[in-house]
């Protein structure tokens, strides 16, 4: 009391004080440095960082020091909020980071934003009232160490130093934060762009007749907007997959005509085997674009659960992955009649080679390695047979020994047709098929092979798919052929395994689609994985 009454007390510091300050000195002394910054971005680093900014909260609330100002973190968003839920100090070492780091632009979603001068300018503030209490607690550790030459700091040094830090502390998340929120919202432009689309969209669906949506003006260009939306979105979020933008709205429109032609046509009697690829392959583009409509429906309710690096967010990417996977199979075989035909057609007649040679059938059902060196075969072997009707698969699939030039040799038969830029092929190819043709020939011939009562063309086919699923020495058993016969079936069984190679290798992007679409057709999945719990 008595030195209250002489003015004395204002410099005298408690032991609980004292031990404040000592504590904010050891943490001080911890912290790891980078030439003359904090170093924040290891774990260590950025474990003493936060150490020692507790310390200094610590320190603050025991010298009783008012704090700044922080209503400004009520207008926060809720993201923010979480993070600053009260008027707490609550030193972040992310905050302190930036302060230091001074980026004046950042990139989010590809796209520049950039910080204020004002930002920028607070940043400095903050830096110069970090070194200053640094300043003064150094002087507090040299009294310490050696009484005779340096001066403690006295308590008033030590609560400025401390108020200053705070208020500039305050006034940097105060800016910063808020231009990061102006950041984000921006970034979020693009889904809520998207968001936008989608009810143009539904609104006209809710208006119209399906019968009449392709032929509303208005509800065309509403659907290429969006899917220029989600072609901008899977661009900069995708991260699973290519992140196309090139995808166009005629895709979903060829699928959904698609799939009201194999209704069409299943309901006039047309065998259904043949339109299994055609509806699988609309199917996945209609429903990967519905599922996208739908998330973006949902997360609309939620956008401020929406990370700003759109590639964060785990449920958006699923969608867009499954979205452009499902439109670039429509956009490679839907938009192209004639390989979409190829690829009905060979399902078709390998559901066919299925009765032929049960182990096919086992073979699709396990999803067998064998199967995958059967499918390649079954494609040169539908190609012989029909080569008019399989040339846009081949060519897609092996472009250099197709060509529509003069220069290489064509199939005779497509020649004497008389028709302009039929596809042509390399003397390799030809050679191939000339060799086809003659084990055919003679196989047909001989009569070789067919159940009794069977066809001249079903003898030979059934000879040859045999072979071509059960391997050498066991896939003809039970087939009635000569030793010539059989001699030429294995030499052109051993031709044909460098084609099978070939056509694997040469483009293995292509071949994968081309074999999963396969195996999507030929296992048929009585209904798609359900989506799971909504994810942002």
């Amino acid at each position: 009391m008595f030195r209250m009454c002489l003015g004395e007390d204002a410099e005298h510091l408690s032991a609980a004080e004292q031990v404040a300050i000592e504590r904010l000195i050891a943490t001080r002394w911890r912290l790891l440095m980078d030439g003359d910054r904090v170093n924040t971005k290891s774990e260590d680093g950025s474990n003493a960082c936060a150490a020692y900014l507790e310390a200094v909260d610590v320190a603050a609330a025991t010298l009783r020091l008012d704090k700044a100002p922080r209503t400004y973190r009520e207008n926060f968003t809720i993201n923010y909020r979480a993070l600053f839920p009260d008027q707490a100090r609550n030193y972040r070492v992310d905050v302190l980071e930036a302060g230091f780091e001074q980026y004046a632009t950042i990139w989010v979603n590809g796209d520049k934003f950039e910080f204020s001068a004002e930002a920028m300018r607070r940043a400095e503030a903050l830096q110069r009232a970090w070194w200053d209490l640094g300043s003064v607690l150094e002087r507090w550790s040299q009294a310490s160490r050696q009484p005779q030459w340096t001066q403690r700091p006295s308590r008033s040094e030590l609560r400025t130093s401390l108020v200053a830090l705070d208020f500039a502390w305050a006034s940097f998340e105060h800016k910063y934060i808020a231009e990061l929120i102006e950041i984000e919202e921006k970034a979020r432009r693009l889904i809520v762009r998207a968001i936008e689309h989608e009810r143009t969209v539904t609104s006209f669906e809710e208006q119209y007749p399906e019968s009449t949506w392709q032929n509303v003006p208005g509800y065309v260009e509403a659907q290429k907007s969006l899917v220029g939306s989600i072609g901008h979105l899977n661009s900069v979020a995708n991260v699973r997959r290519k992140g196309r933008d090139d995808l166009v709205v005629n895709v979903l429109f060829d699928a959904m005509n698609t799939l009201r032609r194999c209704d069409r046509a299943e309901q006039g009697g047309e065998v259904s085997e043949r339109l299994i690829a055609a509806r699988i392959l609309a199917n996945d583009v209609v429903e990967s674009y519905q599922a996208m409509r739908q998330y973006l429906r949902e997360v609309a309710h939620c956008l401020e659960r929406v990370d700003p690096h759109l590639c964060n967010n785990t449920g958006l990417v699923a969608r867009l992955a499954d979205w452009e996977e499902g439109w670039e199979l429509g956009t490679r075989y839907m938009q192209h009649e004639k390989l979409l035909n190829a690829l009905c057609d060979l399902v078709a007649e390998i559901r066919r080679a299925q009765r032929i040679a049960p182990a096919l059938t086992g073979m699709c059902e396990d999803v067998d390695v064998e199967l995958f060196m059967v499918l390649p075969r079954m494609i040169w072997l539908r190609f012989l047979a029909e080569p008019k009707q399989h040339a846009e698969l081949l060519r897609s699939l092996l472009p250099h020994r197709f060509a529509k030039s003069a220069d290489v040799k064509g199939d005779r038969a497509f020649q004497e047709e008389g028709v302009a830029e039929q596809p042509t092929w390399d003397d390799g190819l030809e050679a191939f098929l000339v060799k086809y043709r003659g084990v055919w020939a003679m196989l047909e011939k001989r009569g070789g092979g067919g159940s009794a009562g069977g066809n001249s063309d079903q003898a030979p086919w059934e000879i040859l798919v045999k072979r071509v699923v059960g391997g050498s020495g066991s896939g003809i058993e039970g087939c009635h052929m000569d030793k010539e016969a059989e001699a030429a079936v294995e030499d052109l069984m051993r031709a044909l395994e460098p084609w099978s190679i070939e056509l694997q290798r040469n483009a293995p992007e292509d071949w994968n689609q081309c074999s999963a679409i396969l195996v999507q057709c030929l296992t048929r999945p009585s209904e798609k994985t359900k989506p799971g719990p909504f994810r942002v």
